[in-house]
């Protein structure tokens, strides 16, 4: 008998233990991006991740045209493809015995090839940056593949890799909600390995956080002009996900809730598959400069309910595009031509718009232009809360303490709340390996409804800042002196002070170690 229950033991320990989706698709994605790893064309992740994100993007269009297909078989109407034969997935890379090694590497990159159906014609990419605005979906296919590049150099490897993306189903969404996650996992690694490049990404608790402030509703127009890789419309997509009850409701989310714009290639790319593989059936993202359109001809029509944004900072824009903006207000600072787009796009009237900013400090406590921004933003806005986040926050992209500024249209402000979310107790700072995290903020939503001040919130007046020049850089008044927050001559003054009272304190051990010589 002992022998019998030994034997079952064994048997049980041999039994192959069935995998969840979400590591299934972890072991897909872990595997396809080893692979990546053995190819001499691709260095580190930057390379990695956009090359995975237009196989994955061409799997998931095909998937999701196929279910198209159906449906308009089934409702007897007809079905125009975004992509033709032999161009779509199912026709060169569905079968593992397919095109592999140079004669793939030919069809993917050349502008003119033997393709897999047998006939001479345009390459993969070739065709496809081609694709006319007839339809929506073959536009955003042509901006996405117009700024992408196959740097694989072994075609082999490739094939390897699309037979492993070839596992994944995009028309389930169980597995899409796990990729979701795994592709927001694979953006932070990409934010890391990007260092000072990785302007595209925002933390994501600091983006749930903004994103719970504003409360979007279903049937608002929610907007990022400085989308970056979509954190801000994914987390408001999810959101709004939350109140959706009816047919109607769903059309509504997927067609006329959110917006956003990205300039560069790269992120646009990273963009249009983080929304799709969280649910967004056909994103739209403009793929030009947000700030290309004279600052006057935004009228009503353009306006939207919320805008959620991170606007790149400490960038400079060419002459073209800051004479969009007002003689007195054109600076080549590009956060502060955002910040004049944002207030000019907020819906007016019975309904008015809201918006959540972040901004640095220096945005704060600028001068010039930058005041006169400020004094619109005081007079006509009702500036009602600046959040002041900790050092650290944006590692390892940047140092440059940040703030998120809370607006909206409902007139001129009374008095701006600030608030300072405070590192952990022990914590110096925030960093790449021990991050901010969404719990953090706890304290302040349970805040947001029911105001008072205490050793993180106070209020000044608006009158006061106006008669003050503007400077919106307060002190918590309750806190000890953080330097980090202050402007550049009260920093200045204070370092200055530190190092004469450093010199003297030497001096006066110089003084008594003499004595001690004698």
């Amino acid at each position: 008998m002992p022998a019998k229950k030994a034997a079952a033991a064994k048997r049980a320990r041999k039994a192959p233990v069935e995998l969840t989706t979400s590591q299934r698709l972890g072991a897909v994605v872990k595997s396809a991006r080893d692979i990546m790893r053995k190819d001499k064309g691709l260095n580190g992740d930057l390379d990695r991740l956009p090359m995975l994100t237009w196989i994955m993007f061409l799997k998931f269009l095909d998937d999701l045209e196929q279910e198209r297909e159906i449906q308009a078989e089934l409702a007897g109407e007809k079905f125009k493809p975004a992509i033709e034969k032999p161009y779509r997935w199912r026709d060169w890379a569905a079968n593992p015995q397919g095109i592999t090694g140079n004669e793939l590497l030919a069809f993917i990159n050349n502008d003119e090839c033997i393709r897999p159906d047998g006939t001479r014609g345009q390459g993969l990419f070739a065709y496809l940056r081609s694709l006319d605005g007839k339809s929506e979906s073959r536009e955003v296919i042509s901006t996405v593949f117009s700024g992408v590049d196959s740097r694989m150099r072994s075609g082999y490897l490739l094939r390897d890799v699309i037979d492993k993306i070839g596992s994944i189903h995009f028309n389930s969404s169980e597995e899409l909600h796990t990729l979701g996650t795994l592709y927001e996992g694979m953006l932070r690694e990409m934010r890391d390995a990007a260092g000072d490049s990785g302007e595209f990404y925002t933390p994501r608790p600091v983006v749930r956080f903004m994103v719970e402030a504003t409360h979007p509703q279903l049937g608002e127009v929610i907007e990022d002009p400085a989308a970056g890789t979509g954190g801000f419309l994914v987390e408001a997509f999810v959101h709004l996900s939350k109140q959706v009850k009816t047919v109607n409701d769903r059309k509504i989310l997927q067609t006329k809730s959110l917006q956003g714009g990205e300039p560069k290639s790269l992120p646009y790319l990273l963009c249009q598959m983080n929304l799709l593989l969280h649910g967004l059936n056909a994103p739209r993202i403009d793929p030009g400069n947000s700030l290309r359109h004279k600052l006057t001809e935004i009228g009503d029509k353009e306006r939207v309910d919320v805008i959620l944004t991170n606007p790149p900072f400490g960038g400079a824009e060419e002459k073209g595009i800051q004479d969009n903006f007002p003689d007195d207000k054109r600076t080549a600072e590009t956060a502060m031509l955002f910040l004049q787009l944002i207030m000019r796009k907020l819906r007016r009237g019975q309904k008015p718009g809201r918006a959540a900013v972040v901004v640095p400090n220096g945005t704060l406590f600028g001068d010039g232009v930058c005041a006169r921004i400020k004094e619109d933003l005081l007079k006509e806005f009702n500036l009602h809360t600046i959040v002041r986040l900790p050092n650290g926050t944006f590692a390892p992209y940047t140092g440059i303490p940040t703030n998120i500024l809370f607006f909206d249209r409902s007139g001129p402000t009374k008095h701006v709340w600030y608030y300072e979310h405070q590192l952990p107790e022990g914590r110096k700072n925030y960093t790449k390996t021990q991050p901010i995290q969404f719990e953090e903020f706890s304290e302040c939503l349970q805040w947001w409804g029911k105001r008072k001040e205490n050793e993180r919130a106070w209020k000044v007046s608006a009158k006061e800042l106006l008669e003050n020049g503007c400077n919106l850089d307060r002190k918590n008044p309750s806190a000890k002196e953080d330097i980090t927050h202050l402007p550049p001559q009260e920093l200045g003054a204070s370092i200055l002070k530190k190092e004469q009272r450093i010199v003297e304190i030497v001096a006066g051990i110089q003084k008594l170690l003499g004595k001690g010589a004698k």
